[in-house]
C-alpha cells in the first residue's frame, strides 16, 4: 500500500514537472515570437524611412530639373524676342535707305535731263546739279551713317544686356544649386547620425561624399560665374575705298 502511494506521488511530481517544462517552452516560444515580430516591425520601419528619403530626394531632384528647364526656356524666349526686334529694325532701315537712294537717283536723272535741254547753260546747270546732288547725297550719306551707327549701337547694347541678364540668371541658378546641395548634405549628415546599422551608415556616408563633391563643384561654378570679360569697344576704323567714279559724275560718293 505504501509503495502504491509512493508511486502515485512520483507520478504526480512527474506530471507537474512535465507541465512546468511545457509552460517554460511556451513562454520561450512566445518570447521568440514577440522578438521576431518586433524585429520585423523595426525592419519595416527602416525600409519605410529609406524609401521616404529616396522618394524625397527624387522629388527634389525633379523639382530642380524642372526649374532649370523653365529658366532656360525663358532665356531662349527673351533672346528670340530681342533677335526679332533687331531684325525688324534692320529691315526697316534697309527699306528706308533704298527709298532714299531711289529718290536721289530720280533727282540725279532729272538734273541730267534738264542739263541736256539747254546746251547753252550746260556748264552752269551741271555746276548747280553737282552742288545740289552733293548736298542731297551728303545729307543722305550722313543720315545713313548716323542711322547705321545708332542701329549698331542699339544692337550691341541689346546683346550686352541680354548677356548680363543671362549671367545674372545663371548666378541665381547656381546659388540655388549651392543651397540645395548644402541642404542635401545637412540632411545626409543627420541621417548618418541616426543610422541604424553599418550597412545603412556606409550607404549614407557614400551619398554624403557625393553630396559634398556636388556642393564643392557648385561653389566653384558660382565663384567663376560672370568672370568672362564683357564684349565692348568699337572695331577698327575701315579704310576708305579708292574712288573709281567717272570725273564730273554728280552721284559719285567720293565727293
Amino acid at each position: 500500500m505504501a509503495e502504491q502511494k509512493e508511486s502515485s506521488v512520483l507520478f504526480s511530481l512527474k506530471e507537474l514537472m512535465n507541465l512546468e517544462e511545457d509552460r517554460i517552452k511556451e513562454e520561450e516560444a512566445e518570447k521568440a515570437r514577440r522578438t521576431k515580430i518586433e524585429q520585423e516591425a523595426r525592419d519595416a520601419a527602416e525600409r519605410a524611412a529609406r524609401e521616404n528619403e529616396e522618394r524625397r530626394l527624387r522629388e527634389e531632384e525633379e523639382r530642380r530639373r524642372q526649374e532649370e528647364q523653365r529658366k532656360r526656356e525663358e532665356v531662349a524666349r527673351v533672346e528670340a524676342i530681342k533677335h526679332g526686334e533687331i531684325e525688324k529694325a534692320r529691315a526697316e532701315a534697309e527699306h528706308r535707305a533704298r527709298l532714299e537712294a531711289m529718290t536721289a537717283q530720280q533727282a540725279h536723272e532729272a538734273t541730267l535731263a534738264s542739263i541736256n535741254q539747254d546746251q547753252h547753260k550746260k556748264k552752269l546747270q551741271v555746276t548747280i546739279g553737282v552742288i545740289a546732288f552733293i548736298l542731297v547725297a551728303g545729307g543722305i550719306g550722313v543720315g545713313l551713317f548716323i542711322k547705321k551707327n545708332n542701329e549698331e549701337s542699339a544692337a550691341k547694347q541689346a546683346a550686352l544686356e541680354a548677356r548680363a541678364r543671362a549671367a545674372e540668371e545663371e548666378k541665381t541658378r547656381l546659388e540655388a544649386t549651392v543651397k540645395a546641395a548644402q541642404e542635401k548634405e545637412a540632411d545626409l549628415k543627420s541621417a548618418l547620425t541616426n543610422a541604424k546599422d553599418d550597412a545603412e551608415r556606409t550607404r549614407i556616408q557614400s551619398e554624403l561624399q557625393k553630396a559634398q563633391q556636388q556642393t564643392a563643384a557648385a561653389r566653384r561654378s558660382l565663384s567663376t560665374a560672370g568672370a568672362a570679360p564683357a564684349g565692348g569697344g568699337g572695331g577698327e576704323k575701315k579704310a576708305r575705298p579708292a574712288c573709281n567714279c567717272t570725273p564730273g559724275d554728280p552721284l559719285c560718293s567720293c565727293l
